[in-house]
């Protein structure tokens, strides 16, 4: 076919079009280029020939079937063709817009509730473009019933985040990919039981050599890891504190969330009643009743004289307002936090950083001077203390695998001796508002700026795990409600 011929070919084709073909042509092609233009990457626009194809040229048959003799081809054809061009869609809008998520944990009660669905805005603080773009759009990281990976592996980009509306501000309510979940026993994987705690208590080669328990072990990608969604406390820059469950940021005290809840020790003369609970929307699990013989009793009434006489003991967490309206109902006599009863220390709850944090506690926190939060360009001086205290930011996060402590107790960055480091990127630290209850920052340490996925707007609907459908399953006074009424 010589020259002329394709070309005359080409003028025909696009001469069968009628205005609407390209009316329809020009609004896509010009929210292609404003995506391209947002995306900040010129590389993709040779794409938008494609769509020249698809809508004028008609040279790939993508509608092949449309021709087809058989009804058959033709009808099950069409259902493939819209479930395809719906998944599209779904990808753009899951990737660069917004996303629903499910809260799966109480760390967050009472703000957010365990069985919450949540629409999470992407775009408040810049989407982030893709780090594993081939990906099933409907499912995060495995795909249900069949199992195995929802997402290849290759290709993997750079992180990148587009232009938002504003950036990450204290108090805000953020959903993020968990950090500590680059590496997964996949059994494990939506367990409190996070990789670095599975091999210090069982070590790599156990693990390794029982999949049956543990499942297979993984490396996931930054946006292939699990979802976690807590509220931001500590911005890049500032040093953080907690003295008597007071956040403090740089020597400026946080106001308590308005839902913010405190495990307490309680007193009761009589049981407490799953009707009680559910109008004060306390979950039954999370409530603990404990009987004490005499001497424990005796040992007790000292703190609270009350217990020589009650009849059983809870812990669970509260609200200023449930704490009040349980004594005022008559069925606490008395409480104090669990904290000041019981004193667990660092080192057994496994605090964040370890080997530093072993004195402190979840409501004292941060030692004298406070954690320093990592942001982008800060220089900090390489010691043993620093390194503590910033070695998987280094090692995991910016990705100087090549980095350690040395016998000699120098920083060793890339192989080399090193006296300082410059952070590539910003962190956060992120807690629950279900203060006694949430595995957070105190636990795992901060949150790195390409771990941020964004944050929620409000609840789509909210079904409470506790009962059924059809028996006040639904929650209907928390549907359409503000994700962040603190904000």
């Amino acid at each position: 076919m010589d020259i002329s011929t394709i070309k005359a070919n080409f003028i025909s084709r696009v001469k069968a079009n009628g205005w609407k073909r390209w009316l329809r042509f020009g609004i896509v092609s010009l929210l292609f280029f404003l995506w391209v233009a947002w995306l900040g990457n010129w590389a993709v626009a040779p794409w938008w020939l494609l769509l020249f194809d698809i809508y004028i040229t008609g040279y790939i048959p993508f509608t092949w079937w449309k021709r087809a003799k058989s009804k058959v081809v033709r009808t099950v054809m069409s259902w493939v063709d819209a479930i395809v061009y719906a998944l599209v869609l779904v990808y753009f809008i899951f990737a660069f817009i917004g996303q629903n998520y499910q809260i799966p944990s109480s760390s967050l009660e009472k703000t957010l509730l365990t069985g919450d669905y949540l629409w999470v805005n992407k775009m408040i603080y810049g989407p982030r473009v893709p780090m594993t773009p081939v990906n099933f759009p409907l499912v995060h990281n495995t795909m249900p019933v069949i199992g195995g990976d929802s997402y290849a592996d290759w290709p993997q980009f750079e992180y990148h985040r587009l232009k938002g509306w504003r950036s990450v501000e204290q108090g805000d309510i953020v959903v993020f990919n968990f950090p500590a979940g680059d590496t997964v026993a996949t059994r494990f994987e939506e367990s409190p039981q996070y990789w670095d705690l599975l091999v210090e208590e069982f070590g790599r080669e156990h693990i390794a050599s029982h999949p049956e328990i543990f499942g297979k072990i993984k490396y996931r990608p930054v946006d292939r890891r699990q979802h976690f969604v807590k509220r931001c406390v500590g911005l890049p820059g500032q040093r953080l504190r907690i003295v008597d469950d007071v956040i403090y940021t740089d020597g400026q005290a946080m106001a308590q969330p308005q839902h913010v809840q405190f495990s307490y020790f309680c007193t009761s003369s009589q049981p407490l009643t799953e009707e009680v609970l559910h109008n004060l929307e306390i979950a039954p699990k999370d409530v603990q009743a404990v009987n004490y013989g005499p001497e424990d009793r005796a040992a007790i009434a000292q703190i609270m004289p009350t217990a020589a006489n009650a009849s059983v003991f809870y812990v669970m967490p509260l609200t200023e307002d449930a704490a009040d309206s349980l004594i005022d109902m008559g069925y606490i006599d008395e409480m104090v936090k669990t904290s000041s009863m019981f004193r667990t220390s660092g080192a057994d709850m496994h605090l964040f950083p370890a080997g530093l944090a072993d004195e402190w506690t979840l409501g004292n926190y941060g030692g004298d001077e406070g954690l320093l939060i990592p942001a982008k360009g800060l220089t900090i001086n390489l010691n043993r203390e620093n390194w503590l205290i910033y070695q998987r930011c280094i090692r995991n996060y910016e990705g100087h695998s090549n980095s350690y402590l040395g016998a000699d107790d120098k920083v060793y960055i890339d192989g080399q001796v090193a006296d300082t480091y410059t952070f590539a990127m910003d962190y956060y630290f992120m807690m629950g508002d279900n203060r006694d209850y949430s595995q957070d920052s105190r636990f795992w340490g901060f949150v790195p700026e390409d771990h941020i996925v964004g944050s929620p707007m409000f609840v789509i609907a909210s079904l409470d795990v506790d009962r059924g459908l059809f028996s006040g399953g639904l929650r209907w006074n928390r549907f359409f409600i503000d994700a962040n009424p603190d904000k």
